[in-house]
């Protein structure tokens, strides 16, 4: 009879303490579908007097992370620190040094050191699994790096944020401005006191960056990147993206370019008629373009202890079933340095949002502004304050009067100098709202 998995697990908030109760729980299922029993031996955590909800009895209290990454009696090493540092980094660097096998849903750490990690688990024999450092229990990592092994991949893209994709739901079913979707959202514990890792969008980077290295076989490189948030999307926004036929989407994406591996998170229009644009609330999507394959759309939860520790417990009994997968599907040696693609060499359609004043030769100078950078408008419209929209020669006595245009294909550079001369003539106020648009 093979000897049962010894488990040892750093960190017992709400998702360890959901995995040690779900192997409780699970484990005949878990013995039927590894070949082994999985067993939880010894945990650790901040504070071992507060109360958790689950049975410890029986299991032994490491004195640090370090200690139980290095003991002899834990095969299986889980993670759920969090923090791109230590104690977590030196606690799995020593873990997979000993031989053991790495179970994280650390994104910060991957993304910062997954190479490095990975290296140490291919040279010591141990896995470093981390699918739920990415869509909780949406399993892209496999599908990425072990389902679509043989598929040529283009582009990945997807909402890889709950907080902000609730933010964008409530907005456009209800109204309502950011910052009262934001408070809310804090409320119902979706978004923290500290919202700017999720509204910003760096959480969102940061599982882009493990994607595109698993896509493309790239080193992971969070600072290639190109980053925004979403607070300066407005109800006026949402709204016109509805008119046209579109919704509004924090989005991660990286597509392969004869420029490089472009990279990027953003707000983005994508039509409503595409299986991202009806993905609401706190659920997350990754759609997956492969060649002659249609695209692969992964729906469900990102986020939240059951999902995550659902995901932490597959990687688990993927350990005791004695597979063994390169981190990021290849040979660490294999992965190239990503080369960063200029974001001013993005092609695409774009929304961009102005509030023209009402002054006589407004309309021509925008016009030729963007005439003068070679962009072809593909449509344009006049929105008054009461809500009702007219076509570009409507006559408004309001000042200043929001004009919304939709380019045909253009670069991200001539964009950006179109919209500098208008700026500069000063024929608009504030700044122009600017948004990509994404096609299926």
């Amino acid at each position: 009879m093979v000897a049962p998995l010894k488990v040892g697990i750093a960190g017992l908030g709400t998702v360890g303490a959901e995995v040690v109760r779900l192997i409780e729980e699970q484990s005949r299922v878990l013995s039927a579908r590894s070949g082994r029993g999985v067993k939880v031996v010894a945990v650790t955590a901040r504070s071992k007097a507060k109360k958790r909800g689950v049975n410890l009895r029986g299991i032994e209290w490491a004195k640090s992370p370090l200690a139980l990454a290095n003991d002899p009696n834990v095969h299986c090493f889980v993670e759920l620190m969090g923090g791109a540092g230590d104690p977590a980094l030196s606690a799995i660097e020593a873990a997979l040094k000993s031989g053991k096998s790495v179970v994280t849903a650390n994104k910060a750490l991957i993304a910062k050191h997954g190479s490095k990690l990975a290296a140490l688990a291919e040279k010591h024999g141990g896995a470093l699994n981390y699918e739920a450092a990415v869509g909780a229990a949406i399993p892209v990592v496999k599908t990425l790096r072990e389902g679509l092994a043989g598929t040529t991949i283009n582009r990945v893209y997807g909402i890889l944020n709950g907080t902000c994709n609730y933010i964008l739901t409530r907005m456009e079913e209800e109204g309502l401005s950011f910052a009262e979707c934001l408070k809310d959202a804090q409320r119902l514990g979706y978004a923290e006191a500290n919202p700017s890792f999720d509204v910003d969008g760096h959480d969102t980077a940061q599982k882009l960056a493990i994607l595109a290295s698993l896509a493309f076989g790239t080193k992971v490189a969070q600072s290639s990147v190109y980053v925004e948030g979403i607070s300066s999307i407005a109800p006026a926004d949402l709204r016109a993206a509805q008119d046209l036929g579109y919704r509004v989407k924090l989005l991660g994406v990286a597509v392969r370019t004869a420029s490089g591996i472009e990279q990027r998170v953003h707000p983005t229009m994508v039509p409503r008629s595409s299986s991202i644009a009806q993905v609401m609330g706190v659920t997350n999507a990754v759609t997956i373009d492969g060649e002659g394959i249609p695209p692969i759309t992964l729906v469900g939860p990102g986020a939240g202890g059951a999902a995550t520790a659902s995901a932490v417990i597959a990687d688990i009994a993927d350990v005791a079933r004695g597979i063994r997968a390169k981190p990021f599907g290849r040979p660490i040696e294999k992965l190239r340095t990503t080369k960063k693609a200029p974001m001013e060499r993005h092609e695409g359609g774009y929304y961009i949002r102005l509030m023209a004043r009402d002054l006589a030769g407004t309309a021509a100078t925008i016009a030729t502004r963007l005439a003068e950078q070679k962009i072809s408008i593909e449509s344009i419209v006049q929105r008054h304050p009461n809500g009702t929209i007219d076509g570009p020669d409507a006559k408004s006595k309001s000042s200043p009067v929001p004009v919304i245009l939709i380019t045909y294909a253009t670069s991200e550079d001539a964009v950006r100098r179109a919209l500098a001369a208008v700026q500069a003539d000063k024929v608009i106020t504030g700044r122009p709202q600017v948004i990509r648009i994404e096609k299926n």
